[in-house]
Formats: C-alpha cells, sequence, structure tokens
C-alpha cells in the first residue's frame, strides 16, 4: 500500500506592523507549501518576491493568500463586500503574485483565503459559493485550500474543483468543528509535545479532535502551521518530525496523487 500523503501549509510574507515574518526562512525549510500575502492585509513587492525565491529553493509550491484590503486590522475585521468587489479582491492579488512568480519561472498552484475573509465564508454558504466560482473560473487547475468541515468545502466540491482540506495544528476546536475564538483561553496549542501528538491523531483518524474529547470525521489532506513566534517554530519542527517519524508522506499540495 502507497504511505498516506500530507502536506504541511503555512502562512508566510505577512510582513506588517501586526507581524514578523522574520521566521519565514526557517520555516520554509519545515513546510511543503506556502500561502504568500500578496499586499492587501500584509507584505509588499519585496516580501512576495523573496518568499517566491525562498519557497523555490526548497521546492515548497506557491498559493496565493488573498485577503480584504485592511492592512489596519491585518485583515481580521469582517467586511461586507459585493460580489464584483470580492473578485477583483481575489483576481488582483492572484495576478499581483502570479506576475512575480513567472519572472522565478515558478507559478501560483493553490490560492487560501486569509483572515475574516476565509472565516467568513466557512460559515457562510453564499460567500463560500461566491469564492468558490470566483476561483474556478479564474483558473480550474488551482487548488482550494479550505478547513475541513467547512461551508468552502462544501461549496467547493459542488463545483467539482480540486480541494485539499486543512486542519490547523495549533488551535482547539469546539464540539460544532470550528475554531475556540482567539478570545478564549484555550484557542490555541502552545506545547509542541501536545500540538504534534494532536495533528497525528487526527491525520490518523481523519477525524477533528475537539477540545471535548469529541471527535469529527472528515477528510484531512494538510495541516496549517502558524509561525509568529519562537514557539511555533518549535512546534512546526516537532509536528513535521512526528509525521515523517510515523511514515507520513510529506508532499507540496500540487505533487500530491491526489491532483495529479
Amino acid at each position: 500500500m502507497n504511505s498516506m500523503e500530507i502536506n504541511i501549509n503555512c502562512d508566510l510574507g505577512e510582513k506588517s506592523k501586526h507581524h514578523s515574518n522574520v521566521n519565514d526562512p526557517k520555516l520554509l525549510e519545515i513546510v511543503n507549501s506556502a500561502n504568500i500575502a500578496c499586499g492587501y492585509h500584509a507584505g509588499d513587492y519585496e516580501t512576495m518576491n523573496s518568499t517566491i525565491l525562498v519557497s523555490k529553493e526548497n521546492a515548497v509550491s506557491i498559493g496565493a493568500h488573498p485577503s480584504f484590503n485592511d492592512p489596519e486590522n491585518f485583515g481580521r475585521k469582517r467586511l461586507n463586500l459585493s460580489k464584483n468587489e470580492i473578485e477583483k479582491l481575489i483576481l488582483v492579488q492572484y495576478e499581483i503574485l502570479q506576475a512575480i512568480a513567472e519572472k522565478h519561472n515558478e507559478n501560483v498552484t493553490h490560492m487560501k483565503p486569509h483572515g475574516a475573509l476565509n472565516n467568513m465564508a466557512c460559515e457562510d454558504i453564499n460567500l463560500a459559493t461566491i469564492l468558490a466560482n470566483i476561483i474556478y473560473k479564474l483558473n480550474k487547475d488551482l487548488i482550494y485550500l479550505v478547513p475541513t468541515g467547512s461551508k468552502m468545502e462544501l461549496a467547493a466540491k459542488k463545483l467539482n474543483m480540486k480541494i485539499a482540506c486543512e486542519i490547523f495544528a495549533d488551535r482547539n476546536y469546539e464540539d460544532d468543528g470550528n475554531l475556540v475564538s482567539r478570545s478564549k483561553p484555550n484557542a490555541l496549542i502552545t506545547d509542541p509535545d501536545i500540538a504534534k501528538k494532536h495533528v497525528l491523531s487526527m491525520v490518523r483518524n481523519q477525524a477533528i479532535n475537539c477540545y471535548s474529547g469529541k471527535q469529527i470525521s472528515c477528510e484531512i489532506d494538510s495541516v496549517c502551521i502558524h509561525g509568529d513566534n519562537e514557539s511555533s517554530l518549535n512546534t512546526a519542527r516537532a509536528i513535521k518530525k512526528e509525521l515523517l517519524k510515523n511514515k507520513l508522506n510529506l508532499k507540496a499540495l500540487n505533487k500530491m496523487r491526489k491532483f495529479s
């Protein structure tokens, strides 16, 4: 039997007053796929260019990480935009990143919306459908990276898109499958030992581990890790080591069997 494939992804190039990208080069030695900020919530030409270069050196696949145009709030504030405004947001950010990628003979091969845009689409099937349609129309070969069990996954399945379902390595889950709110004390998992066990059991069982102990069956193709500080870098290393130790086959999204 072929060993099970899994992807590790990370949001990168998010340099801003809210966020440092100092760990990005180290993270790019760990992860398989990079979701690169396109300048609307964070990042600029320089960060996009350098993140693509270091991704290429590490055989990390490149994804666009589009957001609301709201650097003040790091794209985390909910905004109600029209369908046309959302379409323009996604297209412009994809094109900005793709143009830089092409200079290095690379391509944007996946897309993962950021922050409030992502959170809203997880809950709202109408917004999820709008996003799925925009991305499918933009490029049918783009892999759409979505939180597992979300409305985004449902909407993408209706279009038969290339879908990669992700879990979060460093976040706890409520019984409905949503992430525990960052306003609660148990939202984050900061201990690398707990995080690596949490991830391994979810990947193996293809189920979300809720904080209560409940499990929800789901599809898991990818593990999202965050790299904002030293502890998250240690967590990322621990998770990769644990997955490899347990004979999981780590692959860039565009190199996974299910998308070939």
